[in-house]
């Protein structure tokens, strides 16, 4: 049995992981990390203390804001241990951070945890390269409370794709359009991003030409799809020597 520490433990994500954690036949939740009250009472460490957080598990996970994150991997990097981080925004210090870490601790990092969407991602990079004439949009569609935009998936998604066209996605990027902007080039990339009620997350990566268009989407229906790939994540992490891993290394895409 993996002992899990969660990172994050009063979060929507760090909640809906405990409690997916409860029926799992490989792992368990033995102490969650918080600085927030927890709205209810779990049956493992409670604790404010990265030290008491990294004592008592075999691997950590995170999912909180990027301030969090770091600071969790500032104290990893002389503390190291398994962590399975889905954390988006980063920003470059984190990234750099990242894989810094990875030099002396196995670290999964994924903007996505779940399978869907790792096989979306394959899948749009084959249309890409195979559709070179066509227009690539991407939409993603998050829930009110989401501090990010774009979506770090819908970032990955529109890495993916252009690494396919050999095109640099921080040159051909388009996050927004307003006013007599002229007409589409032919290489731009638009993520676009909508936010709105209690949305759990949706991703459409398109591919328009004249005559005919492809969509591929992906809907979240619930927290529960990520909370299992990172319990799944976790599981796998354990094991694996220090480098930074995706989520496609996990499930052998």
């Amino acid at each position: 049995m993996i002992n899990i520490g969660i990172h994050g433990g009063s979060g929507k994500m760090g909640k809906m992981i405990y409690e997916c954690l409860k029926i799992s036949q490989v792992a368990k939740a033995s102490v969650i990390y918080t600085i927030e009250p927890l709205d209810f009472t779990p049956e493992c460490v409670v604790t404010d203390s990265l030290d008491e957080l990294f004592k008592n598990c075999d691997v950590v996970v995170d999912f909180t804001i990027a301030n969090g994150a770091i600071t969790l991997l500032e104290f990893a990097k002389a503390h190291p241990k398994p962590i399975v981080m889905g954390t988006t925004g980063l920003g470059e210090m984190g990234e750099k951070l990242l894989n810094e870490c990875a030099k002396s601790m196995p670290i999964l990092y994924a903007t996505n945890m779940s399978l869907g969407v790792a096989v979306l991602n394959s899948l749009a990079a084959l249309a890409s390269k195979a559709l070179r004439d066509f227009d690539i949009e991407i939409c993603e569609m998050h829930h009110r409370h989401k501090k990010d935009a774009p979506s770090g998936t819908a970032l990955t998604l529109a890495t993916s794709v252009a690494k396919a066209r050999e095109l640099d996605i921080n040159k051909v990027r388009v996050s927004g359009r307003d006013g007599m902007i002229g007409a589409r080039s032919k290489d731009e990339i638009a993520v676009m991003s909508l936010r709105g009620g209690d949305i759990v997350g949706r991703h459409t990566v398109g591919f328009y030409n004249d005559g005919e268009f492809i969509e591929l989407n992906h809907t979240a229906t619930s927290r529960a799809t990520f909370a299992n790939g990172a319990i799944k994540a976790a599981v796998w992490v354990v094991g694996q020597k220090p480098a930074l891993y995706s989520i496609n290394d996990c499930l052998g895409l």
